[in-house]
């Protein structure tokens, strides 16, 4: 199952790019055997200023026809990371083909594109800078794919 990170926003050089790219790097390699990844970025920018409307119209032009989508946003599910690395391998043995997460800008997800989404997590309750957003995504990914391996990287 192909995974596409749909976000707004370029992610600069700096250290969390260097983390997110080294996750997942992680990712692509743990999960290759388990039908896992890869994994892409596709970053959306509304030059024209035309807020959470226009971003939502970029954004679904980045995912790719007949992903499911699962948006990142703080009314999201909550759930723990086994349940994740439960719920992308109940997607995958389902039989999809791709899965687009979208983060939005630093406003959020237009609610167009929020009501067409298959699922939607949170991180907490808390308000995430967007660019750190795939940074813990990425992360989880990973965590998910060492999960599912049985790899040490997960302790319960």
């Amino acid at each position: 199952m192909r995974v596409h990170i749909c976000a707004v926003g370029r992610l600069r050089r700096g250290p969390e790019r260097d983390i997110y790219e080294d996750y997942l790097t992680r990712f692509d390699r743990t999960g290759r055997a388990l039908a896992l990844g890869p994994a892409q970025l596709i970053e959306v920018e509304d030059k024209k200023g035309g807020g959470m409307p226009a971003e939502a119209e970029l954004l679904q032009k980045s995912i790719p026809a007949g992903a499911l989508i699962c948006t990142m946003d703080e009314r999201g599910k909550v759930m723990s990371s086994p349940d994740f690395a439960q719920m992308l391998a109940d997607w995958r043995d389902q039989g999809r083909q791709d899965v687009a997460f979208v983060i939005g800008g630093a406003d959020g997800i237009d609610p167009s594109l929020r009501a067409q989404a298959d699922a939607s997590l949170s991180f907490g309750k808390m308000v995430w800078p967007h660019m750190l957003v795939r940074v813990m995504l990425a992360e989880q990914l990973y965590r998910a794919a060492s999960i599912l391996s049985g790899g040490p990287y997960h302790r319960v």
